[in-house]
């Protein structure tokens, strides 16, 4: 049994996928050092040796390493820990759900009931990624009306500001849902809505969360020229913000999609480099909370369009192995969907249909899907299937399939 730690593991993995020796990567990582770190290769390299064998961690080399391999300090060494929101809610207010609404009824609105409020929206944002779309739409809608109806009641200023922010933050969770269900109208209408309380708040990271799901909505429509202008407009708001690292991913990807590998690589360090920056998130299970690890998933992305099939298949693996607890449990079960996508793509480019074809069965067959952003990836893997190996009877029945998905979109 292999004990190193998973970092440990991944120089290793990452290096294989390059092609290099541990003196290629030595000679990659100083090019990446600061001109007034001295440090000969024969003793990076005896560093090196310790670090890929676990023996030693690399300490002050960590943001350097991750840099050589193209992902964020917090990717390639993530720290570990998980917020129960419901919990929370408690701990933090002494107020269960049934206590909230009781006071809101009452036009109890104190700070303990904001912040409350504030909590169960965060606990929503992090029950996205697993909670099934229609439960999830039915209890955002119902907290969002909560929190709209406080307007009408005797608060503060400040208070008011809250509110507004608040319900900012779960229109866009709305949104997101209504077009995970394939409810574009819906989701457009409430992202604009989302976009109006952001500024009537003041609050650029709700601004900038709506641009970005500009950006999404244009990007699974195709409309690749639309990503870029909508990712600008929100950096342009947000610049500072975690949502720009988004941003910067979102309009990488549309590069990638438009052939232009230059401009792919741009946006994709622009975004690493922001992540450099901010402190490390305090809830990487919030939806609106750029994760370092999500970086990874992005890159995935790219690399799957540009036919970097070693370096995609890397990082499929490496998205599937953060996004699972140690019990097996999927955290992350629509990023894993796309990440399996991706190694069903190398798999049939590499001429095994069998392998592709699971990976992709795998992939469509998960409880909790974003129906767009799937159809969209997933015909990257029904196009090689049909170039490839159109003549095959369970090719043309998963590729079937598909049209069925790109149909109730």
């Amino acid at each position: 049994m292999d004990e190193r730690p998973d970092w440990a593991r991944r120089m290793v993995e990452e290096r294989a996928a390059r092609d290099w020796s541990q003196g290629d990567a030595v000679r990659a990582l100083m090019a990446r050092l600061p001109a007034d770190h001295v440090v000969s290769e024969q003793d990076l390299l005896r560093q090196w040796k310790r670090w890929e064998a676990g023996a030693a961690q690399p300490v002050k080399y960590r943001s350097v390493i991750a840099k050589t391999f193209g992902t964020t300090t917090h990717a390639f060494f993530p720290e570990r820990g998980r917020r129960d929101g419901r919990a929370e809610v408690l701990q933090v207010s002494g107020m269960d759900t049934v206590d909230i609404i009781a006071r809101l009824r009452a036009s109890d609105v104190d700070a303990a009931t904001l912040d409350a409020l504030r909590i169960t929206a965060d606990r929503l944002c992090c029950e996205y990624a697993y909670m099934p779309a229609d439960q999830l739409l039915v209890e955002g809608r119902a907290w969002l009306g909560r929190v709209v109806g406080l307007q009408h009641q005797r608060v503060s200023l400040a208070q008011h500001r809250e509110v507004i922010a608040l319900a900012g933050k779960l229109s866009l969770l709305v949104g997101c849902v209504e077009y995970d269900s394939g409810r574009p109208r819906d989701a457009e209408a409430t992202r604009q809505a989302a976009l109006m309380l952001g500024v009537e708040s003041g609050e650029v990271s709700v601004q900038g969360w709506a641009h970005e799901m500009r950006a999404w909505f244009s990007l699974t429509r195709g409309d690749y020229r639309g990503v870029i202008a909508a990712s600008e407009a929100g950096i342009a708001v947000a610049p500072n913000e975690s949502v720009a690292a988004q941003l910067h991913a979102q309009a990488a990807k549309a590069w990638a999609r438009l052939g232009d590998r230059s401009q792919t690589e741009v946006a994709l360090d622009k975004g690493r480099q922001l992540l450099e920056r901010l402190p490390y998130p305090e809830n990487i299970e919030d939806h609106f909370v750029v994760d370092p690890a999500k970086y990874d998933f992005y890159r995935m992305d790219a690399l799957r369009k540009a036919g970097e099939d070693r370096l995609a298949e890397r990082l499929a693996h490496e998205v599937i192995r953060a996004g699972t607890d140690f019990d097996g449990v999927e955290r992350s079960p629509m990023r894993l969907a796309e990440a399996r996508i991706t190694l069903g793509v190398v798999a049939a480019r590499e001429g095994d249909l069998d392998s592709a074809l699971a990976y992709g069965e795998r992939a469509l067959a998960g409880p909790r899907r974003s129906l767009p952003s799937l159809a969209m990836v997933s015909a990257d893997l029904g196009q090689v299937l049909q170039t490839r190996y159109g003549h095959a009877d369970d090719a043309r029945e998963f590729i079937a399939h598909l049209r069925e998905l790109r149909g109730s979109r």
